[in-house]
């Protein structure tokens, strides 16, 4: 005696759409089953041997026969779910939001577990929230507004020399990093093992200080630098000769801020007569603009701030070898906002700072 099968009828028009679904490299696993299953009846294919291809129960194969015979397609799609009911309400949000944006009486900003305390939800309530809105009040960012009168031009005199420099000519960004500490750990660095970060003593012994000038080629990304035991107008000028011999008959473009070295009368009698350096002075407590700046943070994270010196011979050697391998793979930074972008963010933070006080 024959086993009888029940066969599901599909209509040209969903045949196609199923086995359209089939083709489609996005469709949802779970989608492309139900398309099978339904396939798989219109052949003929027994509840179990279905099963058993497509390994899934025979409940699975014989819900989605019965919902596509009753439904259509419709019924091999996923039905909207209410989800769980809403335990918080907007009103709470906003509450948890006001306060949060306000500053408690007896603290400098709100932890977690001190508002969810104030405005009687958990915890784990509060930092939804917070996740939700951006709010971080952990964190804290710092500002300065120039108020340099010169600021407009000079912004513009610089974002220029970046985004349209001269025609055969060379663009440096140049500044100190002075009193670089050479620290030795009072014990040996320990490692890092699996779970466990690299770790040294908290406190070290000084062995002295340098500083170190750098010349960053704005096109290139390349660096001369030369470490000097003071940073006086008399190291600047050493330096500003040691550019001129590494390019010769090269017009130079320096960017450089505004510290009292830089405008020294002896070293503006020397570019007097060096008619082809010219000095671009950041506007003040705008250092920022200086692309320097930004590979001194480079150098200090990877080649500083974690090392362990012995003298002050040993941090330069550290230093200069750092250099030299950066050189050998330098990568330019773009910039790429211009004067009246940047203009603008600085009008917008300075509406906001102007409407909360």
């Amino acid at each position: 005696m024959g086993v009888k099968r029940w066969v599901v009828e599909v209509s040209e028009v969903d045949r196609a759409q199923l086995e359209a679904w089939l083709r489609s490299q996005s469709i949802a696993h779970a989608l492309a089953t139900r398309a099978r299953i339904v396939l798989g009846s219109a052949e003929g294919e027994s509840i179990r041997a279905l099963a058993e291809r497509l390994k899934v129960t025979q409940r699975t194969v014989c819900l989605w026969r019965r919902r596509y015979a009753s439904r259509g397609l419709d019924g091999l799609r996923n039905r909207p779910r209410t989800g769980r009911p809403r335990r918080i309400t907007s009103i709470q949000e906003q509450a948890v939001v006001s306060a949060t944006l306000r500053k408690p009486k007896t603290a400098t900003h709100w932890s977690g577990r001190r508002l969810a305390k104030e405005v009687g939800l958990s915890a784990a309530t509060v930092h939804r929230i917070w996740q939700k809105y951006g709010l971080q009040p952990h964190r804290v960012d710092t500002f300065k507004f120039s108020q340099d009168p010169e600021f407009d031009s000079k912004l513009a005199d610089i974002v220029g020399l970046y985004l349209d420099p001269p025609e055969r000519a060379l663009v440096l960004c140049v500044d100190e990093k002075s009193q670089i500490q050479a620290l030795n750990r009072t014990q040996p660095v320990l490692p890092m093992w699996p779970g466990l970060p690299a770790r040294m003593t908290h406190d070290y012994t000084r062995h002295g200080t340098t500083s170190l000038f750098a010349a960053l080629e704005v096109a290139s990304g390349k660096v001369h630098g030369r470490c000097f035991p003071r940073h006086t107008h008399v190291e600047f000028l050493a330096f500003l000769k040691s550019l001129a011999r590494r390019y010769p008959k090269r017009e130079l473009h320096l960017i450089c801020d505004n510290y009292g070295t830089h405008k020294h009368p002896a070293v503006k009698e020397w570019l007097a007569t060096h008619p082809r350096i010219h000095l671009h002075f950041t506007p003040s407590s705008a250092s920022w603009l200086n692309l320097v700046e930004r590979w001194f943070a480079v150098i200090t994270g990877q080649a500083i701030r974690r090392g362990s010196f012995d003298s002050v011979r040993r941090l330069e050697a550290a230093i200069m070898n750092w250099l030299s391998h950066w050189n050998d793979n330098a990568q330019p930074f773009r910039w790429t906002k211009s004067a009246a972008d940047i203009k603008r963010s600085i009008r917008n933070a300075a509406l906001i700072y102007e409407t909360q006080h």
